[in-house]
């Protein structure tokens, strides 16, 4: 897979096989440019691929898929005695993440980029030292791209391993399902996993030091996620602060400060450590070029360019901007046009969906209610619940709402906001009328197929006006 290496200047370096990194060089490829890609993993793919997006969503997949056989009786179907095989579960779960791990590998080999094992050091002046077991060596390039990606934090004086105190790698290779489990953060990650491990048969606790969970969401998307995960038996304690973590003979306890003031001790066979992910950019190089980190982030132009000439930082390293994947993947699309003279734009960030996969998902593009009032906007509201879908009456899932937050003079759309079933696929909708600069108006009269759950959403523009149908 790796390449021999060829002693003239790159026209692209880039540092990173993620999602970001890879399509930035197949771009660069396309375009004809001769370009490098420095991995310091046995494997392409980075985070996402091989312990994130991926493997997380073939959980959760397995996690709905179950739900269904547990609940089979009120479908009509008789399944007497279903077993849960978490062995088999991670074997396809790795399955998934080998078979895409080799397209990325063939997408290289198509694009004609060299792949060169090895850590990357930036040495200044366009020049890359590559270390590896084979030894070191200097590249040239006259653009280097950094997509170097992120890692899970841990708490202070904590440790994951195996067994006990997880983080996002370790809870994805669990052969066995958790008689308890409890979640330190409720982001995406913790929320993600809580909904799994939920519906495998685990008792979760979710703890979340600030007033609410997913808080990056809009408000009444946080209060329907906590209301669902009530109903579905998961403990979600907010404004709770835990401490004093250790491990016992047969799990983890720790302290836990109530937001009523109160402490409990809590114990579990499995802790899960969510709090966030910081930079992979230690031990990069960056004191050798204009870059000056802040908190290990990189400040970069509309451009993806960093203070350093013909250096360019992409995905979860930048300031600023959202650490997921489809970010990095078209911040990394942005650079290589702007490199190669291509006509391209600006990442937006009003423009970017969040998606999360629990159950109800979530799916969200632009500004909260609460933040376009912030900005000054007159603002108009409509909302339209799911249980008067009815697609979502034919597939049981009633939780949830689609929700539009417009500016009530013009009409423009300026977030849309959906907690239900597949809100992660019916946010695309939003994402590409906002895209579009289409106005409420034009949403309302916009055809929605019957019977889908995109209807939803439909109703929901309708519902800025007081004119949705079913509700």
């Amino acid at each position: 897979m790796y390449a021999k290496i060829k002693k003239v200047p790159y026209d692209i370096i880039v540092i990173g096989s993620g999602p970001g990194g890879y399509s930035a060089a197949v771009r660069a490829g396309q375009y004809g440019l001769k370009t490098a890609v420095i991995e310091k993993h046995s494997k392409l793919g980075g985070v996402c691929l091989h312990v994130g997006c991926i493997p997380t969503k073939s959980l959760l997949h397995t996690a709905e898929v179950w739900t269904h056989f547990v609940h089979s009786e009120e479908e009509g179907i008789h399944c007497q005695s279903p077993q849960l095989d978490m062995p088999k579960v991670i074997e396809r779960k790795n399955g998934i993440v080998a078979k895409h791990a080799k397209g990325v590998e063939y997408l290289m080999k198509k694009n004609k980029i060299d792949v060169i094992a090895g850590h990357a050091t930036l040495k200044g002046g366009g020049r890359v030292e590559v270390k590896s077991e084979k030894g070191t060596q200097t590249l040239e390039a006259k653009n280097i791209i950094l997509a170097t990606g992120s890692e899970a934090r841990m708490l202070p004086g904590l440790e994951p391993d195996a067994e006990r105190i997880l983080t996002n790698i370790e809870i994805l290779n669990l052969t066995a399902v958790p008689k308890k489990l409890i979640i330190i953060g409720a982001g995406a990650v913790g929320v993600e996993f809580a909904s799994v491990f939920n519906r495998f048969g685990s008792e979760v606790t979710v703890l979340e030091m600030l007033p609410r969970v997913v808080p990056v969401e809009d408000e009444e998307v946080s209060k329907e996620l906590e209301r669902a995960f009530r109903k579905a038996k998961i403990r979600v304690e907010t404004g709770a602060a835990a401490s004093n973590v250790r491990k016992t003979a047969d799990g983890v306890a720790l302290t836990v400060k109530l937001s009523n003031g109160k402490s409990e001790e809590m114990t579990a066979d499995k802790l899960l450590v969510a709090v966030g992910r910081k930079p992979n950019t230690e031990r990069l190089g960056l004191e050798n070029t204009k870059i000056v980190p802040d908190r290990g982030f990189i400040a970069v132009n509309e451009w993806q360019q960093t203070a350093e000439p013909n250096v360019y930082a992409i995905g979860d390293i930048v300031a600023g901007t959202p650490q997921l994947a489809h970010v990095a993947t078209m911040q990394g699309l942005v650079a290589v046009g702007k490199i190669a003279g291509k006509p391209v734009k600006p990442v937006n960030r009003n423009r970017i969906p969040g998606a999360t996969y629990t159950e109800p998902g979530i799916g969200s593009v632009g500004l909260t209610e609460a933040q376009a009032r912030a900005q000054g906007h007159q603002v108009k509201v409509g909302k339209f619940p799911f249980m008067a879908n009815s697609k979502a009456t034919i597939v049981g899932k009633h939780d949830g709402f689609v929700k539009v937050v417009a500016d009530e003079k013009y009409g423009e759309i300026l977030g849309v906001h959906i907690i239900g079933t597949q809100a992660f696929e019916l946010i695309g909708e939003a994402v590409a009328a906002m895209e579009a600069e289409a106005t409420v108006e034009t949403m309302m009269q916009t055809i929605h197929a019957h019977p889908t759950l995109y209807e939803a959403v439909g109703e929901a523009f309708n519902a800025v006006y007081g004119l949705a149908i079913n509700a």
